[in-house]
């Protein structure tokens, strides 16, 4: 059984996810407006909240860092891909064939053996030692 602390980590480990991928999304959409010979052209809203949605995340995974066990909430940041690739489908207009979704499947299912595997910690405080003498 998953103690509370865990669920918590988990779920915010996956804000830091959407958050990081929210904010690479707005990068991208960002450096459309940007021309290296105008200094000021890297002052647009989408850039700049870009690096804000970042730093939101980069929050929400130290939190999680602190409350979690790390080998189950870590493989979490895979799913950055999956955030990223349906808001560049949504958002761009990007392309998903066939492998780009195998891939998006895979890590979903993985992450998710990684985490009911990792969940189950060896309650070593309550076995006896017995020694002979």
């Amino acid at each position: 059984m998953i103690k509370n602390q865990h669920i918590k980590a988990i779920f915010l480990m996956i804000l830091c996810t959407i958050f990081a991928s929210i904010g690479q999304l707005l990068w991208k959409q960002g450096l459309i407006n940007i021309d290296v010979s105008h200094w000021l052209t890297f002052f647009n809203l989408p850039f700049i909240l870009g690096f804000v949605s970042y730093g939101v995340g980069i929050l929400f995974m130290l939190l999680a860092f602190k409350n979690g066990e790390l080998s189950v909430i870590y493989p979490i940041i895979a799913t950055s891909y999956v955030w990223v690739s349906l808001g560049s489908l949504f958002i761009f207009g990007d392309l998903m064939n066939t492998w780009k979704w195998v891939g998006v499947i895979t890590i979903v299912f993985s992450v998710a053996l990684l985490g009911m595997s990792g969940s189950k910690k060896h309650n070593s405080g309550n076995q006896k030692v017995i020694v002979d003498g």
